[in-house]
């Protein structure tokens, strides 16, 4: 199960991730986010970690992400562009025509509010992340119901507006122990 943490902001935090088993870490650069990290220090957390962990940088359109895209392994933003290295994100079903290297459905749009899942999402060509209001107390069910190929966690692992490494570690853990009971 691929596992992705978002909204990073320290050197500290993508050690942890690292050390946790984390796939992959995300960090913001779309400038209305609380968990708003700017192109240049984005581009040094982008280069802290190449070759550790894979890194996307993440926003709501391509303009957000653009003076740090080039860092990053992918760009996740929730418009509909071709990019060689795009990670799509979006509530809605993805354009039959996009190409994209992962989905990510998130219907809280980095509210980090959790929300119910349309049918549809089991239809979803290749790698499907789920996003939006995970925790370690909901991840299992949502693995075992929606069968993604990921998962994608950022207020869930927070504890007053902070990454908890406790909670980032509880996280994992609870998907790494559900996987591993679903797929005996």
């Amino acid at each position: 199960m691929f596992v992705k943490v978002c909204g990073l902001v320290d050197t500290a935090q993508i050690d942890k991730a690292i050390e946790y088993g984390y796939n992959a870490i995300g960090v913001v650069t779309y400038h209305k986010s609380i968990r708003y990290c700017p192109p240049e220090k984005a581009i040094k957390l982008a280069e802290y970690a190449r070759g550790e962990i894979d890194s996307f940088v993440v926003g709501v359109h391509y303009s957000d992400v653009e003076a740090a895209a080039d860092a990053f392994d992918y760009v996740q933003i929730y418009e509909s562009k071709q990019l060689a290295n795009l990670v799509f994100a979006s509530r809605e079903k993805p354009p039959e025509d996009l190409n994209y290297n992962y989905f990510v459905y998130d219907t809280s749009v980095g509210s980090g509010v959790f929300k119910t899942f349309p049918k549809w999402l089991k239809d979803v060509e290749g790698r499907l992340v789920i996003a939006g209001g995970l925790n370690k107390d909901n991840v299992c069910d949502v693995i075992r119901t929606i069968k993604p190929f990921g998962v994608d966690v950022s207020s869930g692992v927070e504890k007053d507006g902070v990454k908890n490494f406790e909670l980032m570690k509880d996280f994992i853990g609870a998907v790494r122990n559900c996987s591993n009971t679903s797929s005996s």
